[in-house]
């Protein structure tokens, strides 16, 4: 199928069942069977040396792929080419709800309890130069709020808004550069809310709501935007192949009741994470203010039989 952009394509009515169809985008297929390679290399590796790994961030990891392969290795994918509302689920799913089941999962935090260390001292070991890419400048800026929450609102507003859009959209590379785009300003935009691993920036819970709170929002402007225009505006869509039979009007505002509406979802499951991790980050300050507590009442009580002591000394 010719890939490129205007709707020139011509495909069969769109049902869920042809929707579903495996159709394998090389790229896409690849990729996520070699990261969930790698993460079973990781959890099969812990287990033989004797250590434990949550099963429910397997299971988070293994949903993020499968979301991604459901997206982009389907015969959805072919009919996001032709279909505004197609594609804008593909976006909402791979930008948003990939990227949270992903971070749930704890891929970095696998790897560096997996990966080898090395020798001692060394600065070339996997680990070793995972650990530095944590700790690296250009890290730490592209997981600053200051980078990520612009980014998220301009994959919106300045993509779709502007001939950007079209001129990815004519060749399957710019698609494909597009979506993976997608999925990266996703990761590096939650990380810092509610991603388990370790990172260059981890703001206090408070923050880390506010900071949800505040990217959400665009997405809902940016779907009453779609819904309220009276023309199309975005070429690509502008003329749907007939044998579909839709309206590119409708088709476009059923994309913009879909940005709009998709928001809520990973809003709610990130809050939830949040209060969790909240949760449990409590419990974990109070075990060690129980045993630092206990440690200082041994060593008092330590400390007053010694006195005892040397009173009783002194008496002899």
């Amino acid at each position: 199928m010719d890939h490129g952009g205007h709707g020139t394509h011509e495909l069969p009515p769109f049902t869920l069942p042809r929707g579903l169809e495996f159709s394998a985008e090389p790229f896409f297929l690849i990729g996520s069977l070699l990261a969930l390679a790698l993460y079973g290399w990781g959890v099969v590796r812990l287990r033989r040396r004797g250590d434990s790994w949550p099963v429910g961030r397997t299971v988070a990891f293994a949903a993020g792929i499968a979301t991604i392969v459901l997206m982009m290795c389907t015969g959805l994918n072919d009919y996001g080419m032709v279909m505004f509302s197609v594609h804008m689920v593909q976006h909402m799913v791979i930008s948003m709800l990939a990227p949270i089941l992903l971070l749930l999962g704890g891929p970095v935090t696998l790897l560096l309890r997996a990966l080898p260390t090395g020798a001692r001292g060394s600065k070339s070991s996997p680990r070793a130069l995972l650990v530095r890419l944590l700790h690296s400048r250009y890290l730490s800026v592209i997981t600053h709020v200051g980078f990520t929450l612009p980014l998220f609102i301009a994959s919106l507003y300045a993509l779709y808004f502007t001939p950007l859009f079209d001129t990815l959209m004519e060749t399957q590379a710019g698609h494909l550069f597009m979506m993976c785009h997608f999925l990266a300003v996703g990761l590096v935009f939650f990380w810092p809310i509610m991603g388990v691993d370790p990172g260059p920036h981890r703001p206090s819970h408070v923050m880390r709501m506010l900071l949800l709170f505040a990217g959400m929002p665009f997405h809902a402007f940016f779907g009453i935007a779609l819904m309220m225009a009276s023309e199309p505006m975005v070429e690509t869509y502008a003329h749907p192949p007939a044998s579909l039979g839709i309206d590119a009007l409708g088709d476009q505002q059923a994309a913009g009741g879909i940005a709009w509406a998709f928001s809520e979802i990973p809003t709610v499951l990130v809050l939830v994470a949040l209060l969790f991790q909240w949760y449990t980050s409590e419990q974990r300050q109070a075990r060690r203010a129980d045993r630092a507590a206990d440690r200082n009442g041994d060593e008092e009580l330590a400390a007053y039989n010694a006195y005892l002591a040397s009173l009783q000394a002194r008496g002899q």
